[in-house]
């Protein structure tokens, strides 16, 4: 990582952060706290599982600048196109504003871009914010290059590094899929978000979204005197 006094003016990362509660074990209490941490803290987003949606929704209220983010068929992706529809429509009903979908890794495996593409499109065509976790960790280049692109021709908003299941994420990560990207979706970074010095780095390579957490420690350090 860089000497922070070599990058220049570091940003608030605060508005870049969607404080992320995808741990089952976690309970309605959790969920309240992170979005009210959300709203203390001025995150970009809370991110929850389906199942939680709507209590979330209820606890921030149906306006405010805090997005309420929904997993789908997370972590792994492998149930049919019909299921993964399903529960995202489930999500949108309950009140998300955003949907973090993990595609068909298997289809993925065969090679199959055109079941990707369809399967993203009927939940893009729900009219919210998707973004489409990548796990650039795991695929090789070439796989790599037909998810994203099936990822944005289906319409995804933002291509999302990975899941979080595996290694932390780099900026060498974020940097691939901004290059492959070419501007056409964000990138949100996700995956062992945990010191100040990496997310400032990752958000260096291009991230405008970081997916974590950790985020209220993350701001509490970039708060505290030097």
């Amino acid at each position: 990582m860089r000497d922070s006094r070599s990058r220049g003016p570091l940003p608030d990362l605060a508005p870049l952060i969607e404080q992320a509660l995808l741990d089952p074990h976690h309970g309605l209490e959790a969920v309240h706290q992170a979005c009210d941490q959300a709203r203390h803290f001025g995150f970009a987003g809370v991110c929850v599982s389906s199942r939680w949606v709507a209590a979330a929704r209820e606890r921030l209220g149906r306006s405010g600048r805090v997005k309420l983010v929904a997993v789908v068929a997370f972590p792994f992706g492998a149930v049919t196109a019909a299921i993964k529809l399903a529960e995202a429509e489930a999500a949108a009903s309950a009140g998300a504003d955003e949907l973090d979908v993990v595609p068909d890794f298997g289809a993925l495996a065969d090679g199959d871009g055109s079941a990707i593409y369809q399967e993203l499109g009927a939940v893009v065509e729900l009219g919210l914010p998707v973004k489409v976790i990548q796990e650039v960790g795991r695929l090789n280049p070439a796989a790599l290059e037909l998810l994203v692109e099936a990822s944005i021709d289906a319409g995804a908003a933002y291509l999302k590094t990975g899941s979080g299941f595996g290694p932390a994420v780099s900026p060498e990560q974020v940097t691939q899929l901004r290059e492959l990207a070419r501007g056409r979706a964000a990138i949100k970074a996700s995956g062992g978000i945990a010191e100040l010095e990496q997310a400032f780095d990752l958000v260096a390579a291009g991230a405008t979204r970081l997916g974590t957490s950790r985020g209220v420690a993350l701001i509490e350090a970039m708060r505290a005197p030097a």
